[in-house]
């Protein structure tokens, strides 16, 4: 009976390192803009707040900073920061495939990441604030992909604000002559606006203290 007790000890063991070493366990992967990230979200300490009906409030205690933006964009956090999900309205005027913000903290020191097709890099200034910015722009077999990102160095903690959005060429849907024309125009006037839309969110930024005192510089993004 001494053989069957070692295999089912033997089968436990072996359980509990395949929990702790599999996909569930996987902190600290780079996203999109090359931070790494945790991929485990966490209850943050924040606040949203209509302001009117254009414009919202969000604060994060935790990650030490406020921001104003659409009321119309779809917001959501982790600990790492906030996503924004922005309406592209009716499906059928545009091609729009992705329209989205996201603002990313992290320690160190900031960095884009590597491209090799910049359209636009500039410094924008906001009170006391200096952001860096970039901008690409690219079309990949009819498909239009663009980027806006500003950066905000504060001690040892960097904030990577970013915009993406992805359309369709209007042809690979079956649109042709001035209907193609449009939907073309349409996403055009679509990502315009929510550009400048997103500048405007990127100058509202402001500090907030820690639930714990801390100055903001001091507090870096929790990784479960």
């Amino acid at each position: 009976m001494k053989k069957p007790i070692a295999i089912v000890i033997v089968l436990v063991i072996l359980g509990g390192i395949v929990w702790s070493f599999g996909p569930g366990k996987k902190d600290g992967v780079p996203d999109a803009s090359g931070i790494a990230t945790s991929t485990t979200v966490s209850t943050s300490v924040s606040e949203t707040t209509k302001v009117s009906d254009k414009l919202s409030s969000y604060k994060n205690e935790e990650l030490g900073f406020s921001i104003k933006y659409p009321s119309s964009w779809d917001i959501g956090d982790s600990n790492t920061g906030a996503m924004f999900v922005v309406s592209t309205g009716k499906s059928d005027t545009n091609t729009i495939r992705k329209l989205e913000s996201k603002i990313t903290i992290a320690s160190g020191k900031c960095s884009f990441p590597p491209v090799t097709t910049i359209k636009e890099r500039s410094t924008m200034k906001s009170g006391d604030l200096s952001f860096n910015m970039i901008s690409m722009s690219n079309l990949v077999q009819g498909t239009d992909y663009f980027d806006r990102m500003y950066s905000l160095q504060s001690g040892g903690v960097c904030y990577i604000f970013s915009l993406s959005s992805v359309a369709v060429s209007p042809a690979s849907k079956g649109l042709k002559g001035s209907e193609a024309t449009q939907v073309a125009n349409n996403n055009k006037a679509i990502i315009d606006t929510a550009d400048q839309a997103f500048t405007a969110m990127v100058k509202t930024f402001t500090y907030v203290v820690g639930p714990q005192g801390k100055d903001e510089a001091q507090v870096v993004p929790i990784k479960n």
